[in-house]
């Protein structure tokens, strides 16, 4: 089945739904394999023919693998920029999956939560992602995605180091965890060091909100594992679900009752400030936009606003991105157009609440 992404565009992905545990702090659980075909060389030394081969044996593995066969499946390579930039944004695909050159794909379901990119970084990168706080769920279902395709190729595995794949780091397990948080009050308190503390604890890393070498915009940071080489699967999702991840979640949530306590009027003042701005600019950069959402969300989960729900703000948050506010308005932009489109976009939304 084709995608049509027309349709993607108007819908909440999993990743930002906004319904799973733990919701107020943790965005969203991801956790992805790599895996490579036996037989065939890393991506970095695969022939034009081998790349289509591999894109070729990987869509049909996922055809024949039980209920993967509803996969919407799309060429990536044949994508323009635009729709390429738009499942970024969904977080459907990674960066680098956009910018390669060659051969490759994306298979992903309705929902969101599943999604096979071929010929990323490796052969295959399975990628599962559940709304909140859901580690546990989000391992038993890519084990079953794994489990589906294993049974239609053959991976490239060593009885010593597990499984071979194109970077060192990811050697052993293949596996990545990665937890998407909303932390705007350790930023504002300042604390954020303790996050990163944490973090170089575990040998986790702190990325932004689309991964490597991204900022953390809209007060959104990403915590994964970096190393996989002699840790089991259980071992690494363990560490996030009983140390690092219940510590960020309560340093966030201590931060947050803090500034309630001892600077309510300049918190209100943040929050009323960035709902305001949102309602009345003529002119929005996707970065502004992004604050100013993070503070209105900050303003939702105090109980410091109510003027709004939360299916709204994710709702603007995605469709203000720069991809999906070209495609909902149906021509390419300029840089200024775009800041011209996304103001009215907040202004139609958002006109209607009253401030007090």
């Amino acid at each position: 089945m084709t995608a049509p992404l027309g349709d993607v565009v108007r819908q909440l992905g999993e990743w930002l739904r906004g319904s799973g545990p733990q919701s107020d702090v943790v965005i969203s659980t991801r956790i992805r394999l790599a895996r490579n075909l036996r037989g065939f060389p890393f991506l970095s030394r695969a022939s034009v023919e081998q790349r289509a081969e591999l894109v070729q044996t990987l869509a049909t593995a996922s055809r024949r693998a039980g209920d993967l066969a509803k996969l919407i499946h799309v060429d990536v390579e044949k994508l323009d920029e635009l729709d390429r930039q738009l499942l970024v944004e969904r977080h459907i695909i990674s960066r680098q999956h956009a910018e390669a050159n060659g051969a490759r794909a994306v298979a992903f379901d309705r929902e969101e939560s599943v999604s096979l990119m071929m010929n990323e970084e490796d052969h295959l990168r399975m990628q599962v992602i559940r709304s909140g706080l859901q580690l546990e769920e989000a391992w038993e279902l890519i084990s079953r995605v794994d489990d589906s395709i294993d049974q239609q190729v053959e991976y490239a595995y060593h009885a010593q180091f597990g499984y071979l794949t194109a970077c060192p780091t990811n050697v052993g397990t293949g596996l990545r965890v990665s937890v998407m948080l909303h932390l705007p009050a350790l930023r504002l308190t300042g604390e954020l060091e303790k996050v990163a503390h944490a973090a170089r604890e575990m040998k986790l890393a702190v990325r932004g909100l689309f991964g490597e070498g991204t900022e953390a915009l809209g007060d959104f940071f990403q915590i994964s594992n970096q190393i996989t080489l002699g840790r089991g699967e259980l071992d690494l999702i363990d560490d996030f679900r009983k140390d690092v991840i219940p510590k960020i979640i309560e340093y966030e949530l201590a931060a947050r009752r803090s500034l309630i306590k001892s600077r309510q009027q300049a918190v209100d003042d943040k929050i009323w400030r960035a709902l305001g701005t949102l309602r009345n600019a003529r002119l929005m950069s996707s970065n502004e936009a992004m604050q100013c959402l993070s503070y209105v969300r900050l303003g939702l989960h105090t109980g410091r606003l109510s003027a709004i729900d939360l299916h709204t703000v994710n709702e603007l948050f995605l469709q203000s991105q720069q991809a999906h506010l070209q495609k909902l308005q149906g021509e390419r932009l300029t840089g200024e157009q775009r800041s011209v489109v996304r103001a009215a976009l907040f202004r139609s939304r958002l006109g209607h609440i009253n401030q007090n």
